[in-house]
């Protein structure tokens, strides 16, 4: 009686208080990265995301102008120009020539060029380069600069990541490869499983239990049992290593769950429904299409949820059955692998390609997200 009228239990706090920190634990690493995902290289290394917002302070190797363009004014050589490229302002706090000594001068200040000359830069990068010899080499003098830029957000990430011409960095092939995969690896299951959900639920037949037995105790099988065998079958029937083989194998492995969450939706169907079809004169196969299975849409969009984001996400299954034309294994996964290794300190290509790789799931997750708890919940109460 402690639940009065007007009053919360505590456990109702600490129920809300769980979710609330479970979606801020969720949300905040994925807001994270999409707004990673269009930083440039060098704010991502110098300020964390939650600064996007505000400027920040960056070391920068710039360069003046070639000597080609100096003018002769009054007997010296003269070089003027901006450090910084057309549109970007920037204050500069600190300045040098030398990698050693990026902090020597501070703006307005006149540093002695060691090829000769002296330059004078001042806070909005504007410098001038004077010598009373000519100014030689086919470019300009380094220039070392901590600046305080505004931010800058850039879809540059993206157009590397998807329209590449470079291999290493395009996903956009492994992003079609991987839909191959995940849409026919997601509907299959569902067919299948679906018919034999219907049969195990109401159908009648000697050793129906024992089956029912047989699929639960396949839900805790480790997928890692069958890969070898399975492989090795997948090459002696001549399947081989192709999205055939890939699709099989997610096939059999979402199986088992598939049946069992659809045939606990199924049998928990009011049964004088299918009873008085059946007086109808409807077969099995129309009370399946026309009655059971729209019925079981809560549950099928579950186990879809389910199916195509283990599917979406996989590595492992793709590595083991997958070679495609290219004679590698293109799925986005494996080149977000790729990427890991050819560009660890690309932060920006790797967090713009990551969010390409969780952005479909995010899509598929809440366009079908009210299904989930329905489908979930389906058979537990009678």
């Amino acid at each position: 009686m402690s639940d009065i009228a007007g009053t919360k239990p505590a456990l109702r706090w600490v129920v809300h208080a769980s979710v609330i920190f479970l979606v801020v634990l969720w949300v905040v690493p994925t807001l994270g990265l999409l707004i990673s995902s269009f930083r440039t290289a060098d704010q991502i290394a110098t300020s964390g995301w939650w600064k996007s917002l505000f400027p920040s302070e960056q070391n920068l190797t710039l360069r003046s102008a070639a000597p080609d363009t100096q003018v002769l004014e009054n007997g010296t050589y003269v070089i003027e120009g901006n450090l910084f490229d057309a549109g970007t302002t920037a204050t500069i706090s600190q300045w040098g020539v030398s990698s050693r000594a990026v902090d020597a001068f501070v703006p307005g200040d006149t540093a002695e060029l060691r090829r000769g000359g002296t330059i004078t830069v001042d806070a909005q990068g504007n410098y001038r380069m004077e010598n009373s010899e000519e100014f030689t080499g086919s470019r300009g003098a380094r220039v070392f600069v901590t600046a305080e830029l505004p931010p800058e957000f850039t879809l540059a990430n993206y157009h590397k990541v998807l329209l590449a011409e470079d291999s290493s960095d395009s996903m956009g092939r492994a992003f079609f490869n991987t839909l191959t995969v995940t849409i026919p690896a997601t509907i299959i299951p569902i067919l299948v499983a679906a018919f034999a959900a219907y049969a195990l639920a109401w159908m009648d037949f000697p050793g129906r239990a024992l089956l029912i037995a047989a699929v639960v105790g396949l839900l805790v099988v480790p997928l890692q049992l069958a890969l070898i065998p399975l492989l090795k079958f997948h090459l002696n029937i001549g399947i081989g290593k192709g999205y055939l083989g890939v699709w099989m194998a997610h096939t059999g492995f979402g199986m088992p769950l598939a049946i069992y969450l659809l045939r606990n939706y199924m049998a928990g169907l009011p049964r004088d429904l299918i009873e008085n079809a059946r007086v109808d004169g409807a077969t099995e196969f129309q009370i399946f299409t026309k009655l059971i299975l729209p019925l079981s849409f809560p549950a099928l969009a579950s186990f879809a949820i389910f199916q195509f984001l283990w599917t979406w996400n996989d590595l492992l299954v793709a590595k083991v059955f997958l070679i495609d034309a290219s004679g590698q294994t293109t799925v986005m996964t494996n080149q977000i692998v790729e990427l890991l290794g050819t560009r660890g300190g690309n932060w920006e290509i790797l967090a713009t390609a990551a969010f390409v790789s969780i952005a479909v799931p995010l899509i598929v997750f809440f366009a079908m997200q009210k299904y989930l708890v329905r489908g979930l919940l389906a058979g537990s109460v009678k």
